[in-house]
């Protein structure tokens, strides 16, 4: 399938979108209608156990939801079209990764935020500028204080401060900071930790966790048991993991 501003390629369990417009890898209207595409034609495909956000270029992952896109005749499909890139990932079973070697701000730290994993390199610069144009992002304002706390929310927020990928780490935002020098060989070895997982497995987690974010803990226990033992322990890879371990040799894992 060819695209104008992105490529995507799947290779067995693993996809990747490529934000392919550089320098800046702007959302535009344009842009973001073809992820959509993608992310609609990813969550079908029962195949796929992690989807990455690439970028090309070597100066941003993304700066941003394009600005000429948030004129008055513009602004309500853009923000369609963005939020509906968070809309279909936020229904989707599989590990989302952002690769951001370079800048990460405006909507393309939403993205980046949203995924359940950000892997970055020592150079990265990560915020959310926006209250300096006089606005302000609302994906952020409703996630990020689920993941890095108020506190930090109201203060990246309200000042629109651009941090570095190791400050970032500490108050949650990235995961993990790896050399610019090898930074591809250093995310592919990253990510083989999850590729080498149980697909079911991996998702049935997933869900878990997601499942969990918005109740008290006595609720969340009660919906990770029901998915523990209705959906994860049905499943041929938990047998076959519990069965290698008691019998002392690698788990084989189907994916069934």
């Amino acid at each position: 399938m060819a695209f104008n501003h992105i490529t995507f390629e799947k290779k067995g369990k693993l996809a990747t979108i490529t934000l392919n417009t550089p320098p800046s890898n702007w959302l535009t209207i344009l842009m973001m209608k073809e992820i959509n595409q993608v992310l609609l034609d990813v969550k079908k495909d029962s195949e796929i156990q992690l989807l990455v956000f690439d970028h090309a270029g070597e100066k941003a992952f993304c700066d941003g939801v394009d600005v000429a896109d948030h004129t008055d005749d513009k602004v309500d499909e853009m923000i369609e079209v963005f939020h509906g890139m968070f809309r279909i990932m936020a229904s989707m079973d599989v590990t989302t990764v952002a690769v951001v070697n370079g800048r990460s701000l405006g909507g393309g730290c939403e993205l980046m935020a949203f995924c359940d994993i950000v892997i970055a390199s020592e150079k990265a610069k990560i915020g959310q500028p926006e209250i300096a144009v006089g606005v302000f992002p609302p994906v952020a304002a409703a996630w990020f204080p689920k993941i890095i706390g108020l506190k930090k929310t109201m203060e990246l927020l309200l000042t629109g401060k651009v941090l570095t990928a190791k400050e970032s780490e500490a108050i949650g935002l990235v995961n993990v900071v790896l050399p610019v020098e090898n930074f591809k060989a250093g995310v592919d070895k990253f990510l083989a930790d999850f590729l080498n997982k149980s697909k079911p497995v991996a998702m049935w987690t997933r869900r878990a966790i997601m499942a969990g974010l918005n109740v008290d803990f006595l609720e969340a226990l009660k919906v990770s048991e029901m998915i523990y033992l209705q959906g994860c322990m049905r499943t041929e890879d938990a047998k076959e993991g519990i069965t290698a371990f008691l019998e002392k040799r690698k788990a084989v894992f189907t994916d069934k």
